[in-house]
């Protein structure tokens, strides 16, 4: 992130937010690698990229 990316999001948001925000990224973000690792993401995702 850089510093003007950084001021956008204060302008639209209270820094709790912003917090809660990663927090909620970071949380799909590794739903989702652990949905890879365990196999279910050839389920749960329609977009499922099949090993090379």
């Amino acid at each position: 992130m850089d510093t003007a990316f950084k001021a956008e999001l204060r302008e639209h948001f209270e820094p709790a937010e912003i917090a809660e925000l990663g927090l909620m990224i970071g949380q799909y973000l590794a739903l989702g690698r652990m949905l890879v690792i365990a196999g279910g993401g050839k389920s749960a995702c329609e977009i499922y990229v099949p090993d090379a």
